[in-house]
């Protein structure tokens, strides 16, 4: 039989304490092994216990929940669920925890009687398993900015960047997303977020990044030096017409388990761009992407995935691997100037050669 999994809460409200502790020793397979009221507190349980996951407040007494993810990320690696209002969607600090490392956020329901509690249980349960799962370890930076190489302009809007991604891309996008010149080639990325999450994060991303970065729009058009995201509830599709590639956003249900799905975006830039795209699948629960990313390689387009060593959780990079659709595997850090290296080759290989 399995160990269970065993976490640690940390919560300055007694009564958000208790309950937490009472929902999770319901459910087979995980096990409170300590509560905390600060993170004072809470680093000496995590100390005795080694915990698989915590359950993490982010206000609280003597030192915010924020500043203690980040010490947590940089001393000691452990899943992190951020449970708090202040995660609630649209918030900043949902962002900036999800790019701090957390693994996921639950936001608290409304109240003190525990009314809407039991509909918040069964999401913090799903994210505690997978949080279980995921791969931490002490960040290492991505390439410097000024050692990466810069792209060429000539035909940039005849060729196309996808990025797809779900646990743990929050990071890794920012990650990408900071090295790339003002200049970078289109790009276009699907991440598995909320509706109200993704106008804060496009907006968090386009202060921290060079390059414009937008909430995608429909019939906006990628184009050199801006980067488009797919809204949190509808899916992000790429088509070309006379004037070059446009975005349609699409209703409709969910593909492979996700609206906005990674195959949807990647199936679309199979079609509309063929062998002028480069596909990167980063760290992401599931199998969402393997599909669009196989497609976009059998039309001739160079798809990178993220190497299992810097994944959080390598289940999609996974998936796209085994399926064949990955031409290299590459840890995070190298993934950037891979992506302006390959975006350039697909340039040289479209020029035309000889004559004058």
């Amino acid at each position: 039989m399995p160990r269970p999994i065993r976490v640690v809460v940390v919560d300055d409200s007694a009564l958000m304490r208790e309950m937490l502790r009472d929902m999770l020793s319901r459910e087979a397979g995980i096990e409170v092994v300590g509560m905390a009221r600060d993170p004072f507190e809470a680093r000496e349980i995590i100390k005795a216990t080694n915990p698989d996951v915590i359950t993490l407040d982010v206000e609280m007494p003597r030192m915010d929940g924020l500043s203690f993810l980040e010490k947590i990320m940089t001393l000691r690696p452990t899943p992190v669920i951020m449970v708090s209002s202040l995660t609630r969607e649209g918030s900043e600090a949902t962002i900036r925890a999800l790019e701090l490392g957390a693994v996921d956020c639950v936001a608290k329901p409304g109240g003190s009687d525990g009314h809407g509690f039991e509909a918040t249980a069964r999401e913090l349960i799903d994210k505690i398993r997978v949080a279980a799962t995921a791969r931490l370890a002490m960040r290492r930076p991505p390439v410097p900015a000024g050692l990466l190489p810069t792209p060429r302009r000539a035909g940039s809007g005849t060729r196309l960047i996808a990025i797809g991604a779900s646990t743990g891309g929050v990071e890794r996008i920012r990650d990408v997303l900071t090295v790339m010149p003002a200049d970078c080639p289109p790009i276009v990325v699907t991440q598995h977020m909320g509706p109200s999450y993704v106008p804060s994060f496009a907006a968090r991303l386009d202060r921290l990044a060079a390059p414009s970065v937008q909430v995608a729009t429909h019939g906006a058009r990628p184009a050199q030096g801006l980067v488009l995201i797919a809204p949190g509830d509808r899916h992000l599709a790429i088509a070309r017409d006379a004037h070059g590639f446009v975005c349609h956003i699409q209703d409709g249900p969910p593909v492979s388990g996700h609206r906005p799905s990674v195959d949807v975006l990647f199936g679309s830039v199979a079609k509309a761009a063929g062998a002028s795209a480069v596909g990167v699948i980063l760290s992401g629960m599931g199998r969402d992407g393997a599909i669009g990313l196989k497609a976009m390689r059998d039309a001739g387009a160079y798809t990178i995935g993220e190497q299992e060593s810097s994944c959080v959780v390598y289940g999609m990079p996974r998936a796209a691997f085994e399926a064949g659709a990955v031409a290299v595997e590459l840890p995070l850090a190298q993934i950037p100037a891979e992506i302006l290296r390959a975006f350039d080759a697909l340039g040289e290989r479209a020029r035309p050669t000889g004559g004058v």
